[in-house]
């Protein structure tokens, strides 16, 4: 079985090298009649090395020319000749002084060695008899210089007037151009690749005619599809002070469009630069239309389009070009349906409807075109609308949902003292949710000066942060980035339905509300955001978090997952509901950056009454989860990182029913009980004194403020500042003390001495010193998780109880910081008593 393979290879060896030798050894001969005025030449290709060679009579050469009535025989010193020669035949033909050849037009001559080759036909004719070239079926598609066909076979046409030469194009084969008549000669080229098996030009000279102008293109075009053109010379000039026209032939039932892609104008001395429409029917025929109008659309039936130059400037000719696409298309069953898009009432807001993809797709040639008109006859894949106008536009369109809509609406403020009372509503105008049409993306760019900033609400609704654990499932969601001149910060991806009630943020905004489905439609009327402008805040973002109860809330910071820019704070200012306690911990134990300059540190803070704030660094573990029982700030300060680590946080707030301890309740009615108690005997006092008809001596304070206690802003005199809570009562005869008299018969009222919160509290978020740091402020071990009710009072009360000696009033001792309206359980007792 070996030895068979083995022999089965050595004749496949053998075979093969027979026919290596036998194609090295195989002779060509070329004939060329002299009345054909043919000539051929076979030469090396550019740049290519000569190793092979051409054998003619025992004599080696690169290149072999034979002329008109000449036959040679000649072989190749390689067996791949197709890898180093490329051969140029070329016919010479008069329509001038003899006979024109009409009708097909040859491969001559036969038997041609394979190799690239570029048959050329130089056809001279009369200015004044122009020459049509029809091509056979299926006919040819115009492309771009530098282009190249699939199958690598390609038509070069060229107009001769006189000397001058005019390249009217370069055509693949499979397209719609049918004709091309041209003023003058014509220099016709095919390029066929070595291995075509094409026998056959493709065309044929049909006539002359007399075209009183530069070329006429005939496109025929059949269902619906689309042709790019381009006029001569593309992308250099067109010629000077020249006529052309393109012939489209489109079946009566059938819709043209015309769009142009690309042009230029050149600097005219005399005439204008324009294109001219001849469209049957029409009442203004032929239609003037500059290259920078929009073009006719919705054209019924076939047409002409004609590009007329003008009389450039010899010192600065400029450029003419052009290129253009024909779209056909059957006609819309909803063409004559209109809709009113009524933008009157808006201000700097622009509207796009485009094509899906829009700007990057650009549809293939067998793509059925969207349309947007403004009226029958100006139509474009592209329509934008601009505010303080109202506008009836119509689809060309089988498929609406391959349509989108892009809008953009700026709000600024420049005088703070006019916009800062306003609150502009961020919601899509009905005048674009009514289209039948997917909203794509609507942006809103806020506009802001320094020391005024933008805060975003959703007071009903509110938002959720779109996060890896807690994903958005809505049918739009908000992109929300914050514009320094130095760099942008993402401050992250939101949607409707969490708990972030506000967003306040420093310096230009820029909100992308996009679309996810059909379902916007439908909740489009349900949205609630809000934005208006307000003073500098501190932090570069502060985000106010009020959750429902029995939630969890995943929050992360912005910039996500490429990290904090340097020096930036962020803050959270967590809202603990009623009779809830929150839970707050961290997705990670540590911050995951390390600092060049500067620290990184997480602040905590409750916002009460002694409240302790917790402090790490960068290099710390970050705290355990832990509990919160009243609203608190979670603040986060970036320093300058060191390459390839980045501050990305990310911390949770879990909240429970708050669970109330039976020896505080017992403790508190013990303590009523006894507030009760001293009530009653105050009461009894006052009636022994009503019997003893003792004249009472009272001292009034005429400082006292006598309003209730309101607001902040209403009560603005802190106790620490007025005497509003002095008030003694003087009876000549006794004091209430007798009642506590003892044996020694001195008398020393009871006195309470309150020692107050040694810091203010106040709505601003924790910060961290800059450049030191704080340890952890722990009283007790157990400060994760404090007694509920135990720390909600931080007040400590001493008693002055009767001594022995002289009376002494030490009266109200207490200090609270300046705005504090707070009063204890027993001050409220104490004045009731007295009021009776």
């Amino acid at each position: 079985m070996a030895a068979g393979r083995a022999l089965a290879a050595l004749l496949a060896a053998l075979l093969a090298a027979s026919a290596q030798l036998l194609r090295r050894e195989a002779s060509f001969m070329i004939s060329l009649h002299a009345a054909d005025n043919v000539t051929v030449m076979i030469k090396l290709r550019h740049g290519i090395s000569p190793s092979c060679q051409i054998n003619v009579k025992n004599v080696t050469r690169s290149e072999l020319w034979i002329k008109p009535g000449e036959s040679t025989t000649f072989t190749f010193t390689c067996s791949t000749p197709e890898k180093y020669f490329i051969m140029e035949i070329q016919k010479n033909i008069d329509c001038v002084s003899g006979p024109c050849p009409f009708g097909d037009v040859h491969l001559y001559p036969l038997g041609l060695p394979r190799l690239n080759r570029t048959f050329t036909w130089d056809v001279k004719a009369s200015t004044k008899a122009g020459l049509e070239l029809k091509f056979s079926t299926p006919w040819l598609r115009q492309i771009e210089p530098g282009e190249t066909c699939p199958d690598f076979v390609s038509y070069n046409i060229n107009s001769c007037i006189d000397t001058a030469k005019v390249n009217i194009g370069t055509f693949c084969r499979n397209g719609s151009v049918s004709r091309v008549k041209l003023l003058g000669g014509v220099v016709m080229s095919l390029h066929l690749p070595w291995n075509s098996p094409l026998t056959t030009s493709g065309f044929n000279i049909a006539n002359r005619a007399s075209i009183k102008r530069l070329c006429i293109i005939e496109s025929i075009l059949k269902g619906e599809s689309s042709v790019t053109l381009m006029s001569p010379n593309y992308p250099l000039g067109f010629p000077e002070d020249e006529l052309m026209t393109w012939q489209f032939v489109i079946p009566s039932n059938m819709r043209a469009s015309v769009f142009f892609h690309n042009y230029s104008l050149s600097n005219c001395e005399r005439k204008e630069e324009r294109v001219e429409y001849y469209i049957p029917g029409s009442l203004s025929n032929p239609e003037v239309f500059k290259l920078s109008d929009s073009q006719p659309a919705n054209i019924a039936g076939s047409f002409n389009l004609s590009l007329q130059g003008c009389d450039q400037d010899a010192q600065n000719p400029g450029i003419l070009r052009l290129l253009f696409q024909v779209v056909v298309q059957h006609p819309q069953v909803d063409e004559n349906v209109t809709h009113l898009v009524d933008l009157s009432k808006e201000w700097n807001m622009t509207v796009t409807i485009h094509f899906e993809g829009w700007p990057t797709h650009i549809p293939l040639m067998s793509e059925s075109m969207c349309l947007i008109c403004k009226d029958p006859r100006t139509c474009d894949r592209v329509l934008t609308l601009v505010s303080g106008a109202v506008y009836k536009i119509s689809f060309l369109c089988k498929d609406l949902s391959r349509l989108r809509i892009t809008a953009e609406k700026g709000i600024s403020c420049f005088d703070f003292r006019w916009c800062q009372r306003k609150i502009y509503s961020l919601s899509v105008p009905k005048a674009i949710t009514q289209l039948p049409i997917r909203l794509h993306k609507f942006i809103w760019k806020l506009l802001a000066p320094d020391l005024i900033n933008t805060e975003i609400t959703s007071p009903s609704l509110k938002l959720q942060q779109h996060v890896p654990e807690q994903r958005c499932n809505t049918s739009y969601s908000y992109s929300i980035v914050s514009a320094t001149p130095e760099m942008e910060l993402n401050v992250g991806v939101f949607c409707p339905g969490g708990s972030i009630k506000k967003i306040q943020m420093r310096n230009n905004i820029t909100i992308a509300l996009k679309t996810f489905g059909k379902g916007f439609l439908n909740e489009s009327n349900h949205q609630d955001l809000k934005m208006s402008f307000v003073p500098h805040i501190k932090d570069e973002c502060t985000f106010t978090v009020s959750p429902d109860p029995k939630a969890k809330v995943y929050l992360q910071t912005p910039n996500w997952p490429y990290g904090l820019r340097p020096y930036v704070s962020i803050s959270w200012y967590v809202i603990v509901p009623n009779k809830q306690v929150a839970r707050l911990g961290f997705s990670r134990d540590r911050m995951g950056v390390t600092c060049e300059t500067g620290r990184a540190y997480v602040n905590i803070k409750e916002e009460t009454l002694g409240a302790e704030e917790t402090v790490r660094r960068e290099d710390e573990l970050l705290p355990q989860p832990r509990n919160m029982y009243h609203n608190f700030w979670v603040n986060v300060s970036n320093c300058k990182p060191v390459d390839k680590t980045q501050l990305t946080l990310q911390f949770w707030v879990a909240f429970a029913d708050k669970q109330i301890d039976l020896g505080v309740i017992l403790a508190v009615v013990a303590g009523a009980g006894v507030l009760t108690a001293i009530g009653l005997t105050v009461c009894c006092v006052k009636k022994k004194r009503k019997k003893s008809q003792n004249p009472m001596v009272g001292v009034y304070n005429a400082n006292v403020n006598t309003q209730v206690p309101g607001k902040q802003g209403l009560f603005t005199k802190g106790r620490k500042n007025n005497e509003s809570h002095v008030y003694a009562v003087i009876d000549d005869a006794m004091v209430y003390g007798h009642l506590l008299k003892e044996s020694n018969g001195s008398v020393t009222p009871e006195v309470d001495v309150y020692r107050p919160f040694d810091g203010p509290i106040g709505s601003l978020p924790p910060s961290p010193p800059p450049f030191s740091f704080r340890k952890d402020i722990k009283c007790s071990s157990n400060t994760e998780e404090s007694p509920p009710l135990m720390d909600r009072d931080q007040d400590t009360y001493t008693f002055a109880h009767q001594k022995s000696g002289k009376s002494e009033d030490n009266g109200d001792t207490s200090e609270k910081n300046n705005g504090d309206r707070s009063q204890s359980l027993l001050e409220n007792k104490e004045q009731d008593g007295l009021e009776e």
